[in-house]
């Protein structure tokens, strides 16, 4: 089974391809705002360092959101046109899950995903890994900092923090008590991790087709249209 995933929520695009036995291949791109030019190439780029035609994959699945709009539009129109045109089911798998998904498998600490999401607020959830599952404990939000700051001291232990929300307000947050913010390598959802659990929910039977595919936004865009 081969797993194609786009990840295109955040300032990082990125693009893998693998299955249940691992990545084969992978591409990863942080210049803010260049998703449209940078998907379709690295889409290409990793096929061809997978040795693979567009053809041979089985599933694609693709970073649903919470997460930057113009880059949600990019990825979901293009994972959709993919599998459309092709006929491949899809999985839909939420950012903030995905930026949790390599933390939480080193550690079974309370793992807190933080995305930006600007205007002073932050997308949240809380998650923790079970024989080995990772369960979320808060399902996905959006609200100002301290709402994350008052479920930190509800939490009441030590927990660690991923995302570019965590690290970009690591100075507020370290106030709530006791917690830990990850590095760099925890701070974008990843292409990796798409097709990580995207083949572990395929290999379950949790497939739908392009159309039930639908942006997790979590609240109205910046931008309204203009009333005459």
């Amino acid at each position: 089974m081969l797993v194609l995933g786009l990840e295109t929520a955040t300032q990082s695009v990125g693009v893998a391809i693998g299955g249940p036995e691992g990545i084969i291949a992978s591409f990863r791109s942080t210049r803010e705002r260049r998703h449209a030019e940078a998907l379709t190439p690295a889409i290409e780029f990793v096929c061809l360092q997978a040795q693979v035609d567009i053809g041979d994959v089985d599933v694609i699945t693709v970073d649903m959101g919470p997460g930057s709009f113009t880059g949600l539009r990019v990825g979901l129109a293009t994972a959709k046109a993919l599998a459309y045109a092709r006929h491949i089911p899809m999985v839909g798998i939420c950012s903030l899950d995905l930026v949790a998904h390599p933390a939480a498998m080193m550690t079974q600490r309370i793992i807190l995903s933080v995305i930006d999401a600007r205007r002073g607020e932050v997308y949240y959830a809380m998650y923790q890994q079970v024989s080995g599952e990772v369960r979320r404990l808060i399902e996905p939000r959006v609200g100002p900092l301290s709402d994350v700051v008052e479920q930190l001291r509800m939490v009441g232990e030590d927990c660690l923090m991923v995302g570019d929300g965590a690290q970009r307000y690591a100075h507020l947050l370290q106030e709530s008590g006791v917690m830990t913010v990850a590095g760099h390598g925890f701070r974008f959802p990843n292409a990796e991790s798409l097709v990580e659990i995207g083949a572990a929910k395929a290999m379950r039977g949790e497939l739908v087709p392009e159309s039930e595919i639908q942006p997790l936004y979590l609240r109205p865009p910046d931008a309204k249209p203009s009333v005459p």
